[in-house]
């Protein structure tokens, strides 16, 4: 996985780095082995605004695209960890929705396939 961090109003420390790398990388094991090895993942942390305090001040944003399949995830939230974590859960489930919807076209392609042969489609 090929990942580019870049941060936007707040310090890009080891440990943030560290951290949105592990869960990045925590969304590979949804796609194949080689889409995996040949994604590239763009991820955008830091604050909407400079003079708030409170409120869902830090955003996280990540665009994956493997293999012709573009994912994306955008969070804000209160805490900057919380808004990586939630932009995690959001790409996760983006790539499972995706994951769910060709494994369906695939039975529904195959199971029109099989009533053709059985003769369903000669218009008895």
């Amino acid at each position: 996985m090929n990942i580019n961090i870049k941060a936007t109003g707040v310090e890009m420390t080891d440990a943030i780095a560290q951290y949105v790398t592990e869960k990045v990388e925590s969304v590979s094991k949804f796609l194949r082995p080689e889409d995996a090895e040949n994604a590239t993942v763009q991820v955008e942390i830091g604050k909407t605004t400079n003079h708030h305090q409170a409120g869902a001040v830090f955003r996280a944003e990540v665009n994956l695209n493997a293999h012709g399949a573009f994912f994306r995830a955008v969070s804000e939230q209160e805490d900057l960890y919380a808004a990586i974590d939630d932009m995690k859960d959001e790409l996760a489930r983006e790539i499972k929705t995706k994951k769910a919807k060709d494994k369906t076209l695939m039975r529904r392609g195959g199971a029109m396939l099989k009533n053709l042969m059985r003769g369903w489609g000669k218009g008895n």
